[in-house]
């Protein structure tokens, strides 16, 4: 199709101002705050040449006019957001229009013909990007006579304060003082088929295709979800990708005489396509003409009648997800794994404070120092206007370095034993600035010293980073080892248990088990924890007077431990254990219903004892494995360790962040402390104290939170990485119900207690499948109560991998889809070893059915 040509202005018609009436071809995208959104929008669209019925917009003048000349309103509205919207409404819905403006809008009436018209709202927020505000105000179609259009214009004009528009006005942040409405008047169009289209795959976020959905009659059948539509995919070359036909449980018709008719097919008639391969490629080419004058995806509502097709609206598509892109072998292999640590987008604060300078710079270093390869956390997690766009899988790339690596690492194997880490001065350094920076109230400090703070937390952190580059090589050797002599004894499968010793994490575990000891042997606290949700039993393990020595027990766990994270070691805007102890509480609940589940050294010992019956093995080659046992070990220990440790700097960092976030507020440079999260730490570290901020510098930095703020919306419905990029089709035909990458531990069947987060850690019961979206190591403790674990994200090299292999069980990783496929009580057979959740038959409800 050819490129519309675009339509000249009337010079007759003057410049809109504060008049009421518009003629659409004299509106353009800039006049937002007179013609509302869809107004503006459709005003462009006109004036750009495309094929759209002829209307006019009643400005938002007219509506401030109405408020003006009634009192009641005008105060009502001044308010801003009223808690009753529905008293508001009915005010507008007899409203006393002013006589000049009332006889502007039958003039324009008259004008397009005064027959059937379709009345729509416009308000000035909608159809923004980031705000589509779809279906927040009101359309009325068919509306015939003045009269019926002076009510419908009523309508729009209340409809400016229905429940779901506030409601949506609040949750976008928008100032509620600032919105009004237009009203846009066209004539109507007798559609024998409607629908919506976008220029770009909702599902997918493939740019190259146009996705239709059509239903006979008008279009609100479609846009309102009364149809299953006939839905065609259109590819770039005008190819039809896939097509369905729709249902057509209802049609909707307009009547001659006002307003329309809902009428309800015969259920016996084949639906005939509404979209013959022409008309799809017609509707296709005009859609991606609309996305390239408008510079980005459109979603795009049409109408044909005969032979014509015509655009009744163009917005910005929203919560589009990124473009896919082609993995090669290496992203196919480490997407998982990384895709595990990014469970939620980052924040500017989280990749500029913590991300980058903290793990990424870890990451960056140990590649580049070690195997002489280059990966950046920046290009994993690339940002687009100061917002985490997407996430790209890793694809480590040698760099010159590599021919280099065993000059760097010989030195390295020779000095640096991970079982001797920890007597690294260097640690020692980093010990005595751990403690420093705990003793630090950041709102005792100057803002120079404040506004630093976060950077010195990633120094301190970036201590263990160096003991990390030099000790992983010989930890690496070490483990290699260990697995070269169990193959040569053909013992291999002993490797995992053989390597599993004592770790902070396991710490923790334990610690952990102490403390559920101790509500099991207290009646007061055992019943507490059975019974009360995870707000609750905090509040009374903080009053009761009986819980005081678990009170001090969790005091002295919190204290050892509680700088863990409870989102992902990447990110350093979720809470710490030490914050919300709800992760600590929930875990405990999940404990205390039964004795101790087997651990990690238990098996390590037996499969030691193994080992040494071996008959091949003399006293001499048995102590020789022995050593190599204890070296992987400290090898184990040193990658488990160092993460505990390097996060020992997150509280300092967090306080410091919260701290300047309330003093920007308090300034009235930000609405909310919290709203510092949009921030980068450089933004921070060259503002001089809020007290003294210019009001230039002050609306600069509200500027770049609101845009951030709005671009997270933008993407909230979108995730960083459509699951079936980074996993491909995980599903079969038959009884498997999700394949994924095999972590091990054999076959077990149990139902499915899927648990999103923390709060639903008490849910899990013994034997137990546990299906989640991603794991962290606040999650370890779950993994002795249940009998397998399937996870969305991660791979064989993953957290929870690794951990579920430590404690013997059926692990499957990256399915995708596992916590959506899956249903609470579900019986499923999970084959750690094949990769597979199968269907086993039976669903079981929440309390039967146990492991089998």
């Amino acid at each position: 199709m050819t490129r519309p040509t675009p339509a000249r202005p009337d010079p007759s018609v003057p410049d809109t101002g504060d008049r009421w009436i518009v003629p659409l071809g004299a509106l353009g995208s800039g006049d937002l705050a007179v013609a509302g959104g869809k107004g503006a929008n459709l005003g462009e669209l006109v004036r750009a040449g495309f094929p759209v019925p002829d209307g006019v917009v009643i400005t938002t003048a007219a509506h401030r006019a109405v408020i003006g000349h009634d009192p009641a309103l005008r105060g009502a509205v001044a308010t801003g957001d009223p808690g009753d919207g529905a008293s508001l409404r009915e005010r507008f819905a007899t409203a006393a229009v002013p006589d000049a403006l009332a006889d502007a809008i039958t003039d324009a009436y008259r004008r397009l013909g005064a027959g059937p018209v379709a009345v729509r709202s416009s308000a000035t927020a909608e159809d923004l990007p980031g705000a589509a505000f779809a279906g927040q105000q009101d359309t009325l179609l068919g509306v015939v006579g003045e009269q019926a259009l002076l009510d419908a214009v009523r309508r729009c004009w209340g409809s400016l304060w229905t429940d779901r528009a506030i409601a949506y006005r609040r949750r976008r942040g928008i100032d509620p003082a600032g919105a009004a409405v237009a009203v846009v008047v066209q004539r109507m169009v007798p559609a024998d088929s409607a629908g919506v289209l976008f220029t770009a795959n909702p599902v997918t976020g493939a740019r190259d295709e146009i996705v239709v959905d059509a239903g006979a009659g008008l279009g609100e059948a479609v846009v309102s979800g009364l149809v299953t539509p006939d839905h065609v995919v259109v590819g770039p070359d005008g190819g039809i990708r896939s097509r369905r036909t729709g249902r057509r449980e209802v049609v909707l018709r307009q009547l001659p005489g006002g307003g329309v008719e809902r009428i309800t097919p015969d259920p016996r008639d084949t639906p005939q396509p509404l979209l013959p391969d022409p008309v799809a490629r017609e509707l296709a080419d005009l859609g991606r003409a609309v996305a390239a004058h408008f510079g980005r995806p459109q979603d795009v509502e049409w109408a044909r009648h005969g032979d014509q097709l015509v655009l009744l609206q163009a917005r910005p598509m929203t919560a589009l997800p990124p473009a896919p892109i082609r993995l090669n072998r290496r992203q196919r292999f480490l997407g998982p794994v990384f895709a595990e640590l990014v469970p939620v987008r980052p924040y500017p604060m989280d990749m500029s404070a913590w991300l980058l300078p903290g793990p990424g710079r870890m990451l960056r270093r140990m590649l580049a120092e070690i195997p002489g390869a280059h990966l950046d956390l920046a290009d994993v997690l690339p940002e687009v206007d100061g917002v985490v766009d997407r996430f790209v899988p890793p694809s480590p790339r040698p760099t010159r370095a590599v021919l280099g690596a065993p000059r760097r690492l010989l030195p390295r194997l020779r000095r640096f034993r991970p079982a001797e880490w920890t007597a690294d001065r260097r640690f020692t350094a980093f010990e005595q600035q751990v403690r420093q920076l705990d003793r630090l109230d950041p709102a005792t400090l100057d803002w120079p010293e404040l506004r630093g703070l976060p950077r010195r937390a990633a120094g301190t952190a970036d201590l263990i980073t160096d003991l990390r580059v030099d000790y992983l090589p010989r930890a690496g050797l070490d483990l290699l080892r260990l697995r070269l002599a169990l193959g040569a004894l053909r013992s291999g499968a002993l490797f995992g248990d053989l390597a599993a010793g004592p770790t902070r994490t396991t710490d923790a575990n334990s610690a952990l088990d102490a403390l559920a000891a101790t509500v099991r042997e207290t009646p007061a606290l055992r019943t507490a924890f059975a019974g009360a949700d995870v707000a609750g039993l905090a509040e009374r393990i903080a009053t009761d007077p009986g819980a005081a020595a678990f009170r001090d027990a969790l005091h002295a766990f919190l204290a050892e431990y509680g700088h863990r994270e409870t989102t992902s070691l990447l990110l350093m805007s979720g809470p710490t254990w030490r914050e919300d102890p709800t992760a600590v509480l929930s875990t405990l609940a999940a404990l205390v219903p039964g004795p101790p589940g087997p651990t990690g050294p238990g098996r390590a010992e037996r499969a030691r004892r193994a080992l040494h019956a071996h008959p091949l093995l003399g006293r001499r080659r048995t102590a020789w494995l022995d050593r190599l046992v204890e070296d992987a070990r400290a090898a184990v220990a040193l990658r488990e360790d160092t993460h505990f440790h390097c996060t020992r700097t997150l509280p300092a960092l967090q306080r410091a962040v919260r701290e300047i976030g309330s003093r920007l507020a308090a300034a009235g440079v930000l609405d909310d402390p919290a709203d510092v999260l949009h921030l980068r730490r450089e933004e921070i570290e060259r503002l001089p104290a809020p007290d003294v901020l210019s009001a230039a510098e002050a609306g600069a930095l509200r500027g770049l939170v609101a845009a951030r703020s709005a671009r997270r919306d933008e993407l909230a419905g979108s995730p960083l990485i459509a699951p079936a990029v980074l996993f491909g089709d995980r599903t079969r035909d038959d009884d498997v119900l999700l394949t994924g990458t095999p972590a091990g531990g054999g076959r077990v069947t149990g139902p499915v207690r899927i648990v999103d987060g923390h709060a639903g850690f008490a849910r899990l019961t013994a034997g137990d499948v546990l299906v989640c979206p991603a794991t962290n190591p606040s999650w370890t403790p779950l993994f002795s109560r249940a009998a397998a674990v399937v996870v969305d994200q991660g791979g064989a090299a993953s957290h929870a991998a690794i951990v579920a292999r430590e404690y013997g069980i059926a692990a499957v990783m990256g399915t995708g889809t596992g916590t959506t496929v899956l249903t609470d009580g579900q019986l499923v057979t999970v084959d750690g070893d094949a990769g597979t959740v199968a269907d086993a038959g039976t669903h079981t409800g929440t309390d039967a059915g146990r492991a089998g």
